[in-house]
């Protein structure tokens, strides 16, 4: 492509060099390499944070805006570097849990700097404080975060290194066109980036502009691209925390309480270190921890350690209790109906659910006398730094923090366990160690998305939906780090964290007259999380129930009538396009049927149709049709993917998947009972059709579980003729 013209582009405004974008953006130079990152023109070399500011109300619309705008704040710390070997390297400062980020990301960099995706490394970036709350992946938010400052480095870059090829070839800069990760001039000659880092790295103004491309000019950007580590992932090259080779680290296990939260009141660790390969047993305040030189010996040697254990924070509490003081938390409604008027309501509660990654929490440590070294995979890397730092009392910036890929997280790992068990236990026995949880761990002792109550209630009449009430309760949602800390950094307390991301994610998509919609949190010491899609999960599903009992009580089809009340065009477009694709209305034998839902969130919108076979002893779904508008589509394939694995959530936390609460303990402890769907529960049929595609990206993450979830729990109503309102059904 040609080279952008303008030379000084966008600097004429500012002849002092103090103000504008382009003077602010120094190259620092590690010849030979070009290291394209931010330092302030008052100091070189040092690098300038900016103080966040709470984004305006009006400029919210969910909460991964809140850290879409703390990324901006710090844009100009990231870093992208063109190497000799002619690599581009951008350090990513988001976490790859099998989400594809760091392909999308590898593509954007391409695209923008005219490099091979094969020239492009996308390594994580290690913790960093500087970079903050920007650095904490959560709220759908990475690529658009990341969208404009990812293509304005790698255009400052392209822009240099032109100018070097112009300055070695005396040919003027506009004259020269960039591809394959080398800069061309007319005559054919050629010169690849790693040839020209050097001098590209002593440019003081580049020649050309060094604004981003326009979309007509994408080469990569919206074509289905296959994961760039996909086969590395296949194959077992890929590296996860365990893989991490760190000498000596010894394998090690907790041992963890019968209820939640129990306590160590005294053990006798001794008839466990006389087993073959037992290390070290080491009280943490979280358990017994087992070190041995295999992680079999580890696990045997867990039975043959006698511990006696403390109360833990919920016992003697189960589901019935907390269900009834989460029905007690929602006031009743303040908008009576009026003698003309029909009122449509509900109830609704679901369980407990566990995120349940594939892998399960763990990490490697190495904590010396003033200095620790930690391996996780985490979405909050300076959360779990401070955390690994205060655990065993040593400076943050006396904590390395390498960030590694994880295998599924769905907001488990926006939280750090795992580091800083580790992390005691190698200061402890003064060894490396590398501790991983097991299933049971991760099952009964792990996060779980908190239980919910739901009070929904419409007021209709003349065809018309006059108010519309949702008051939700929850068991407390724990946003004390990660995502959460982004709320409390921008100054969101209102009154809890909780229920100021609430308010900041739920936004009814219907003109329903009145809307009013609450949340009341419900106080009990017990690991709660965000799980995929947060609140909307739940809130979501709910209210797309009711919309279409809304729609029976009116007499009108439930696309027609979600069509009418719809507030923006995207949303009827992608509820169009399910209903027209899926067939939606077509003749389906007794017992079976189909449901439709939609939601919008992240700044995109998806519908889901799903047809259901109840005529069995476990209902299936057997096809489904989803719709996203997530505006520009970076890689398709990976928003594909993406669709569908929400949709394997919704139809396991609406028919199949929660967990128990017996006396302080969650009941589930694998896989064997905690009934996640399977590859024979997915459906026979699914196409997810991408509508829109311009402006900026969207978030898609976890657009999809609510569309999803409730038109599976709209499909299982019509096809039994029941109104589901406990999720999962099967619970």
């Amino acid at each position: 492509m040609p080279a952008h013209a303008s030379p000084d582009a966008g600097q004429s405004e500012d002849p002092a060099g103090l103000l504008t974008r382009r003077r602010f953006l120094t190259y620092v130079v590690a010849a030979p390499v070009l290291t394209v990152a931010a330092s302030s023109v008052i100091t070189p070399g040092k690098a300038y944070a900016v103080v966040p500011s709470p984004p305006q109300p009006e400029n919210i619309l969910d909460l991964g805006d809140v850290m879409v705008a703390a990324t901006k704040q710090v844009e100009d710390l990231l870093v992208l570097e063109v190497t000799p070997d002619n690599r581009v390297v951008f350090r990513v400062p988001r976490a790859e849990v099998g989400q594809g980020i760091t392909t999308a990301l590898a593509m954007v960099v391409a695209d923008e700097i005219d490099a091979r995706l094969t020239d492009v490394e996308v390594p994580l970036e290690e913790a960093r404080q500087d970079l903050g709350t920007a650095q904490s992946t959560g709220g759908s938010s990475s690529v658009r975060a990341l969208w404009d400052p990812v293509r304005s480095i790698a255009a400052e870059a392209r822009a240099r290194l032109v100018t070097a090829a112009a300055e070695r070839w005396d040919l003027p800069a506009r004259s020269l066109s960039t591809r394959d990760t080398a800069v061309w001039a007319p005559d054919g000659r050629s010169a690849t980036y790693g040839s020209l880092t050097e001098a590209a790295a002593e440019v003081a103004v580049p020649a050309v502009s060094t604004d981003p491309k326009p979309s007509s000019e994408y080469r990569l950007i919206g074509k289905s691209t296959p994961r760039i580590d996909a086969r590395s992932i296949v194959t077992g090259q890929a590296r996860f925390a365990l893989d991490v080779d760190v000498s000596g680290a010894l394998p090690t296990v907790v041992i963890r309480p019968p209820t939640l939260k129990g306590t160590v009141e005294s053990y006798d660790g001794s008839a466990a270190l006389r087993m073959p390969g037992v290390m070290a047993v080491t009280e943490l305040p979280s358990g017994v921890a087992v070190t041995a030189k295999t992680f079999d010996q580890a696990l045997k040697a867990r039975s043959a350690v006698d511990v006696t254990w403390g109360r833990g924070t919920v016992d003697g509490v189960s589901d019935a209790e907390i269900k009834e003081r989460l029905a007690k938390a929602i006031p009743s409604s303040t908008l009576p109906a009026l003698l003309d008027q029909r009122v449509v309501d509900a109830t609704f509660d679901f369980a407990f659910v566990n995120h349940a990654p594939m892998e399960v929490g763990s990490a490697v440590a190495d904590v010396q006398s003033g200095s620790a070294e930690v391996w996780l995979a985490t979405k909050s890397p300076t959360g779990a730094q401070s955390a690994v730092a205060e655990a065993v009392e040593l400076d943050v910036d006396q904590v390395t923090l390498h960030v590694v890929r994880g295998g599924g997280s769905f907001g488990r790992r926006i939280y750090h366990e795992p580091a800083v068990e580790a992390a005691l236990v190698s200061q402890a026995i003064g060894k490396p160690v590398k501790l991983m949880w097991t299933r049971n761990d991760d099952m009964r002792h792990g996060r779980v998305r908190p239980r919910s109550h739901h009070k929904l209630r419409a007021v209709h009449a003349a065809g018309q939906v006059l108010s519309y009430e949702h008051r939700m309760s929850c068991v407390e949602l724990d946003l004390g780090s990660g995502t959460g800390q982004a709320l409390v950094d921008a100054g969101y307390v209102n009154p809890t964290v909780g229920s100021a991301f609430y308010t900041l994610s739920q936004s009814c998509p219907y003109h329903f007259g009145v809307v009013t919609e609450s949340l009341n949190e419900v106080s009990y010491d017990m690991p709660t999380a965000t799980w995929r899609s947060v609140y909307s999960g739940q809130a979501r599903t709910a209210e797309e129930i009711l919309v279409d009992e809304i729609a029976k009580a009116l007499g009108t089809d439930a696309v027609v009538m979600r069509k009418k009340f719809l507030k923006t065009a995207e949303a009827r477009a992608v509820l169009d396009k399910v209903a027209t694709e899926g067939e939606w209305g077509r003749a389906m034998s007794s017992g079976t049927a189909q449901g439709v839902a939609l939601h919008g969130e992240y700044r995109s919108i998806a519908a889901c149709l799903v047809e259901i076979d109840c005529r069995g002893t476990k209902p299936r779904v057997t096809k489904a049709v989803m719709a996203l508008d997530v505006g520009r589509q970076v890689n398709p394939s990976g928003l594909r993917a993406q669709a569908m694995g929400s949709l394997m959530d919704g139809i396991s936390t609406v028919l199949l998947a929660g967990n128990h609460l017996d006396d302080g303990a969650f009941r589930e402890g694998s896989f064997s009972d905690f009934q996640y769907a399977r590859q024979a529960d997915a459906p026979l049929e699914c196409d997810v059709h991408l509508v829109g595609g311009t402006g900026k990206p969207g978030g898609v993450g976890e657009l999809c579980v609510p569309a999803a979830a409730g038109a599976v729990a709209n499909a299982y109503a019509r096809a039994t003729g029941k109104k589901p309102r406990t999720f999962p059904i099967n619970f």
